[in-house]
């Protein structure tokens, strides 16, 4: 009797041939240069933003759809999902030590209580508006730490789908964009300082470049506050993500013991995350020159670009409009509680 060999065939993420991912990967090269153009035309609109709002462009109009979702699709899935985890690592070089150190034990609890009352008040008014568990984990995740990138590392870490960070990745571009319009001009109504506005806007934005394209409005001391307070947040990323693996693995993974028996079982802290930690020690020793740190910070963009252009890519307005309406009242509901809760946590660091 001939013996049949069994052929593994790749994952849906990593395409057999290297070939396929060249159409995906060079389209959001492109888009990520005019995400970088448009940028520096117009400092205060964030290129990360820019690039998700691209790749929904794209995915929408009657050319680019099709090319989005046929040839260019294996390549910008990859980017969402891989170069993303790059992405997170490189993010680690931004995070010192000693500047989240910098601004005292009280303010550090007071952001860590802020991040902790964030992420379970978004998943508790998620679970209102019932979005399913996995949905509401991941709004939680990127609204109350670091946007985007912390939705793609949770992702990984629960081994959750890809096609499932797309929605939540929409809700926190969204709500992130409208902070940078909607927060100064609270300003003058509630006769905020700088140093406050700042504080304010380093704890309750979501993404990194939101955060400076918000506070950068009220001058160079609201920045610098903002940027050591939003890079507090990020460093809570390690942990949580370190958590959610723990439970995950440790977690009864089905009903039949036998299914049990043959999961495998993810890390309890994956590599990236690891090495996200790792960029952060190595930012905190002080032993990498400017030059260094500005190229570390120069591809993390990249990186993470074109990840956020792969997942807006995958965003369908019509689907959105016919799926998303709850989504979009809790992503609201939660943009309001965490503005309250981070406003309160500003005035008491920098009040």
């Amino acid at each position: 009797m001939p013996v049949r060999r069994s052929v593994s065939k790749p994952g849906p993420d990593l395409p057999g041939r290297p070939g396929r991912l060249l159409p995906g990967l060079a389209t959001a090269a492109v888009a990520l240069a005019a995400a970088f153009l448009v940028h520096r035309l117009v400092p205060a609109l964030p290129a990360m933003t820019l690039a998700v709002v691209l790749g929904v462009l794209a995915a929408n109009l009657p050319v680019s759809g099709v090319w989005t979702a046929g040839r260019a699709r294996p390549g910008l899935d990859f980017a969402g999902k891989h170069l993303m985890r790059g992405g997170i690592v490189l993010l680690g070089l931004k995070a010192s030590i000693m500047d989240v150190l910098g601004l005292g034990w009280l303010a550090l609890v007071l952001i860590v209580a802020v991040v902790g009352a964030s992420f379970g008040g978004t998943y508790l008014i998620s679970r209102l508006f019932r979005l399913p568990p996995v949905t509401s984990l991941l709004v939680a995740t990127g609204f109350s730490i670091c946007g985007a990138s912390a939705i793609g590392a949770m992702a990984a870490v629960r081994r959750i789908r890809h096609v499932d960070t797309v929605l939540p990745v929409a809700l926190v571009t969204l709500c992130g964009t409208l902070a940078i319009g909607v927060l100064p001009l609270l300003v003058h109504p509630l006769q905020l300082s700088a140093p406050v506005f700042g504080a304010w806007t380093g704890a309750s934005v979501h993404d990194v470049g939101q955060v400076v394209a918000t506070a950068q409005t009220a001058g160079t001391a609201a920045l610098g506050i903002a940027v050591v307070v939003k890079l507090t947040r990020v460093l809570l990323l390690a942990p949580v993500a370190a958590l959610a693996g723990a439970h995950h693995r440790f977690a009864p993974r089905a009903e039949n013991p036998a299914d049990r028996d043959n999961a495998k079982l993810p890390p309890v802290v994956p590599l990236f995350v690891l090495g996200f930690v790792a960029m952060v020690g190595l930012r905190s020793t002080g032993w990498l020159a400017e030059g260094w740190l500005d190229a570390g910070a120069a591809l993390q963009d990249i990186l993470l670009g074109a990840a956020l252009f792969g997942l807006g890519s995958a965003v369908r307005i019509r689907t959105l409009l016919h799926t998303g309406g709850r989504a979009l009242l809790a992503a609201l509901a939660s943009w309001f509680l965490i503005a309250v809760l981070g406003l309160a946590a500003a005035l008491l660091i920098a009040g």
